[in-house]
């Protein structure tokens, strides 16, 4: 019984420390926005966008307004995102994104992960010719035609678009997240979350790797998810 009462304490805590670095994570990028664009999430696309992210996670409504106040308190400190470019072992890829209020801390804590696990930084830049950047709209299907919906959104960037039961997966390059965030809402569809992601270019993926190297690759990440300033990481292993 003691045994199974510990099982079930560990699980509790574990989901509620996914729950809390999925807060932290979704209230930098509120606040971030907010910094950028203005607190009124009518005026800022992004916002809206971020306060969407964070309701589909069920954030409670005062953690959202904390950090749209922080981002307009002069005492607090600004968070910037800030993104870096390693590789991990057995030259994997990786792009980490990070939201910090401390880039001199963040990147020492980057590089001492790396470091532990034979990876290392690369410059900035260095790393293009294997992701491509795309955003990836969430969006109630609420009965589209698809092949009409496709067309309509080809003007706006659309890349991909595929349906999952009653949501719609829209993907775009990056550039174009704004005109499709727009054109999402003027048809009224109802945008349940968004992200930005980092894919590898076809033939980018690393595909040779064993699984005990593939392993040492993913406790690496995990490491880095486990940071706080650590908002996304992205690899190029298949």
């Amino acid at each position: 019984m003691g045994r199974i009462f510990e099982k079930r304490k560990y699980k509790m805590f574990a989901r509620y420390a996914r729950m809390a670095k999925q807060f932290t994570r979704v209230g930098r990028e509120i606040s971030i926005a907010a910094k950028q664009g203005g607190p009124d999430p009518e005026l800022n696309p992004r916002l809206r966008m971020a306060i969407q992210n964070a309701k589909a996670i069920n954030m409670p409504k005062a953690n959202i307004e904390a950090a749209i106040k922080r981002a307009t308190n002069k005492e607090e400190k600004d968070f910037e995102e800030v993104v870096y470019e390693a590789y991990a072992p057995h030259g994997v890829a990786l792009i980490i994104v990070t939201a910090t209020d401390n880039p001199n801390r963040t990147v020492a804590n980057l590089r001492m992960h790396l470091n532990r696990a034979g990876g290392s930084l690369t410059k900035s830049g260095s790393l293009d010719f294997i992701f491509e950047h795309k955003a990836i709209f969430k969006v109630k299907s609420q009965g589209q035609n698809l092949e009409e919906l496709e067309l309509e959104l080809i003007d706006y960037g659309l890349e991909e678009l595929n349906q999952e039961e009653d949501m719609l997966y829209i993907i775009t390059p990056f550039k174009d997240n704004a005109a499709m965030q727009k054109a999402l809402e003027e048809k009224g569809l109802e945008i349940v979350s968004s992200e930005f992601v980092y894919v590898p270019n076809p033939g980018a993926t690393k595909e040779d790797l064993t699984e005990e190297q593939q392993n040492e690759v993913l406790r690496l990440i995990e490491k880095l998810e486990e940071d706080d300033d650590v908002q996304h990481v992205f690899h190029n292993m298949a």
